[in-house]
């Protein structure tokens, strides 16, 4: 007969495990020595050790659910109670116990974070359904628009809520998005009706524009195309498509009667050369508003000197093209300085750059720690791959910092 600590063999071969509740029997051996047979049970212990430490691993460091975890314990337990190793079972219940416990700890863990999760998800969802109700709202249509597409861009990557809720909220927010794409497409509609409108009255000043040109009788005809000027100008634009083409005929017809005017009134020669002096004049005093320093100065003194411009009259038809040329481009200068003002200034704009360079630099902050954390560790596939990585956000960072300087920031 043999024993150790936790069991023993008879004579006649059958293998006892010690239990707090006394000997239960093991198996029986008859293959070999007792020694043999304790040996071979003991090793069966040794293996149930090993299993629930793997177990108890894989439930500290993986996302075992519950449920596989519970199962996984249930089987390990059937081996140890079935009695058929040699150790301290007693010791390995304590270990499944525990380790029950340490599942159940982190189901009710894992319940609270989804609860938590669902939580936040119901508030943002609620956040954006009530932005694109006050967007639904707004006449602002190209921003708002622009918005409202984000969001839902923002909806998409949120946790669903239980169906009802979601379904709810998801309503509203739907709702809101029609009601402006309605309100904008009732805009643009209307719009559109009055570009028509102003087409078809520009039809009407063309064509008699054009019906005019070969008029001899100069007082009344003048005085014709200046109320018909004033009625192309309050009737608005046109559609683009028709726009240029429409004015280019009514511009044209009036220069076909201009010009035969002035070839009957040739005394108006001198006259229109002298204009063509003064208006000379007055675009080398416009170009001295270049480089725009003062961009309210500048303005104002441009105004001024149009209105100086448009008292003087008709030049030579040949010069016009290119002293109006030097007047237009110190007003698209102006323009464009303007412009530059306006997008230097624009809070949205300015608020989206500093919003993305602040979201980049995060990343390459990120990025950064990830490295030196790689680098410690020894990882250098995962450190050169970083590095990569890194490389193109800092280099979207570089264009979006040049890009905010634009702003004065």
């Amino acid at each position: 007969m043999s024993s150790d600590p936790w069991g023993r063999v008879d004579e006649t071969g059958t293998v006892y495990v010690r239990t707090a509740d006394g000997e239960q029997v093991v198996g029986s051996w008859q293959a070999g020595s007792p020694e043999e047979a304790l040996a071979y049970f003991e090793r069966k212990y040794e293996g149930l050790v090993v299993e629930i430490g793997l177990l108890e691993k894989r439930v500290r460091t993986t996302d075992l659910s519950s449920k596989d975890a519970q199962v996984a314990i249930g089987h390990i337990r059937e081996q140890v109670d079935a009695h058929h190793a040699v150790g301290d079972l007693q010791a390995l219940r304590a270990r499944l116990d525990k380790l029950v416990e340490t599942v159940e700890s982190r189901r009710e863990e894992r319940k609270a974070q989804r609860a938590r999760q669902t939580d936040e998800a119901r508030h943002a969802k609620e956040s954006l359904v009530a932005e694109a109700e006050e967007l639904a709202r707004s006449d602002q249509w190209r921003v708002a628009g622009e918005r409202l597409r984000a969001l839902v861009d923002t909806w998409k990557g949120l946790p669903r809520l239980d169906r009802k809720s979601d379904d709810e909220l998801w309503h509203r927010f739907s709702h809101a998005r029609s009601a402006f794409s309605k309100r904008r497409k009732a805009h643009f509609a209307q719009l559109d009706a009055q570009r028509e409108d102003a087409r078809r009255i520009k039809e009407r000043l063309v064509g008699e524009a054009e019906a005019l040109s070969g008029s001899t009788d100069w007082g009344p005809t003048a005085a014709r195309y200046r109320d018909l000027m004033a009625e192309w100008k309050a009737a608005g634009r046109a559609q683009r498509e028709h726009e240029d083409d429409l004015w280019n005929r009514f511009r044209g017809a009036q220069d076909v009667f201009f010009a035969a005017r002035g070839s009957v009134f040739a005394e108006r020669d001198a006259e229109q050369t002298e204009n063509l002096k003064l208006k000379e004049e007055l675009a080398e005093e416009a170009e001295r508003l270049l480089p725009v320093s003062d961009l309210k100065a500048s303005r104002a003194a441009f105004r001024t000197i149009n209105e100086r411009w448009e008292a003087i009259g008709h030049v030579p038809r040949d010069a016009r093209p290119k002293v109006e040329g030097r007047m237009h481009t110190v007003e698209r200068a102006l323009q464009e300085a303007e412009e530059a003002e306006w997008r230097r200034t624009n809070p949205e704009a300015r608020a989206r750059a500093e919003g993305l360079t602040g979201q980049l630099q995060a990343a390459v902050d990120k990025l950064r720690g990830q490295i030196e954390q790689a680098r410690v560790q020894g990882n250098s596939s995962r450190a050169d791959k970083l590095e990569k990585e890194l490389e193109g956000r800092q280099a979207l960072l570089d264009q979006a910092l040049k890009g905010l300087q634009e702003f004065g920031g």
